[in-house]
């Protein structure tokens, strides 16, 4: 579990341990979640809620912020992360400080958001805007202007001491450079360009120096401090953005891979292969939907499809998933996504795509040039003309006729009404010889802001016909047919009987 540092900011009702663990902690202790990434808020560089020296603690109590009682804890001696490194070792779990390397929250203008407030409550962006990407009124091409620039080495010099701090001064199990959150680290790619190598060696070389401050740390007391990366899932497109991952692997600076984020660019079996190059762990990062349809948005959120999407990660390979923007500790999925055989006992539902295409946030270097994934949600959606077909990935992550109390139904999605004897669907190369039919959305599940109206067709597929894996689900529209048709959507539900 990632938790982003908000108790003491948000939800901590006093400034006490319990009031600190209470929201988001206290019920990990009896789940199967292993360890806990603890980033101390990081809203804006150097921005933090544990009591650091080299950075800033974060004790504005001004509006969005009226609740933060961070200033209460350091009254009172209650170190935020000291706090949860010491609940997650005496619930037998581990625990890992998170540092966002550039979190670009502070970039937003209006006045009722917090990016104003977060910005005017940053020490080191106030007193040196010429370590930043832009200004609030003379900002780069995209809207990443607030971020730091790593070719400074202040800031590296700063990231540094940051990390290092924290592993002499706190019992962590590890520490996390999160470059997910947010994916912008140098001027080129805020104008939409790759960086130099000189940029990438800038960064290799911060990381060559966690690597070795942790390594001295860990000896000095007698057991290791971990190195993990939370980073896109692409060595390609990390080294456009100045993130030269595979040296970083190949040069044994890192343990573990965190992969992925609110964009998807890889199968996960990309993933899993290159961690397995290297000899380390691969994590899948699970979090939330970023497609833009509420509705198809909400469907991705369900613990059927959390389900689901885990069975994916861990049958292709990955050593455990990782959960990101999730805070209900009282989720039955806690106790259920480490564990294929509890899953498949369980409805789960399968996507297509659970991102869809979206920009990177940041405003940084776009990813889709590199994406080999499918992508394929209502925010991109397929045009299927007359006398043509249209074929959509799904992945299964297991073998559905070991399931047999298990009921598959294929979910095809429209944007518009048709004859539906005027479409050939085929599964698999095998033709569907059912009888199709067409129906409009009674559940307003596939209606949405893209299109007026949401129009659904059920099948029902024996389980024989689905693979363990990528199946090929393909469209075909007539040729006689005038118009082409809009087909927005693909689940595949699997439902058990209610005996399980």
């Amino acid at each position: 579990m990632n938790n982003d540092g908000n108790d003491p900011i948000k939800y901590a009702v006093e400034a006490s341990r319990e009031g600190l663990l209470k929201k988001r902690t206290q019920a990990l202790a009896n789940t199967q979640v292993d360890a806990l990434a603890y980033c101390t808020f990081c809203a804006g560089f150097g921005n933090f809620t544990h009591f650091t020296k080299v950075g800033n603690i974060f004790t504005t109590t001004e509006p969005p912020f009226q609740t933060n009682k961070t200033k209460d804890f350091l009254a009172a001696g209650i170190d935020p992360l000291r706090t949860m490194i010491e609940f997650m070792h005496a619930s037998n779990k581990e625990c890992f400080w998170s540092m966002r390397m550039n979190d670009t929250h502070d970039g937003g203008r209006r006045p009722e958001t917090q990016g104003p407030v977060l910005f005017r409550n940053n020490p080191l962006k106030q007193s040196h805007p010429e370590w930043l990407m832009g200004g609030p009124d003379e900002k780069p091409s995209r809207p990443s202007w607030s971020a730091v620039n790593y070719g400074v080495a202040e800031i590296r010099d700063l990231a540094f001491r940051f990390f290092e701090e924290v592993c002499q001064d706190y019992d962590v199990d590890g520490v996390e450079m999160d470059f997910f959150r947010h994916p912008v680290f140098f001027k080129a790619t805020t104008d939409r360009k790759s960086v130099t190598q000189l940029e990438r060696d800038q960064m290799t070389e911060l990381m060559a120096g966690i690597r070795k401050m942790t390594d001295a740390a860990g000896r000095k007391r007698g057991r290791p401090i971990l190195v993990a990366v939370r980073v896109p899932d692409s060595a390609e497109y990390c080294k456009a953005i100045g993130l030269d991952m595979e040296k970083w692997l190949a040069d044994d600076l890192i343990d573990i891979l965190v992969m992925s984020g609110y964009f998807q660019i890889n199968d996960w079996e990309y993933s899993v292969a290159l961690a397995k190059k290297y000899g380390v762990k691969a994590y899948a990062s699970l979090d939330e939907s970023r497609v833009t349809d509420p509705i198809a948005m909400q469907r991705r959120k369900t613990d059927m499809a959390y389900r689901g999407r885990a069975l994916n990660a861990l049958d292709a390979g990955m050593e455990g998933v990782y959960l990101f923007n999730m805070f209900d500790p009282s989720r039955n999925i806690w106790n259920e996504l480490n564990s294929p055989e509890i899953m498949k006992k369980l409805d789960r539902d399968y996507f297509a795509s659970i991102r869809g295409e979206r920009d990177a946030a940041g405003g940084n270097l776009s990813y889709k040039n590199f994406v080999t994934t499918e992508l394929f949600a209502p925010n991109a959606a397929r045009l299927i003309r007359p006398g043509k077909n249209e074929t959509v990935r799904l992945r299964i992550g297991e073998k559905l006729t070991e399931s047999p109390d298990a009921t598959p139904k294929l979910h095809l999605m429209f944007a518009q009404s048709f004859d539906p004897q005027k479409i050939t669907v085929i599964i698999n190369g095998k033709k569907h010889d059912k009888k199709l039919s067409l129906k409009e959305a009674e559940n307003p599940a596939v209606a949405n802001k893209h299109f007026k109206s949401g129009w659904e067709m059920v099948l029902d597929v024996d389980a024989s016909q689905y693979k363990r894996g990528h199946n090929n689900i393909t469209v075909t529209l007539d040729k006689s047919v005038r118009k082409p048709i809009i087909w927005s959507d693909i689940i595949l539900e699997i439902r058990n009987s209610p005996s399980l």
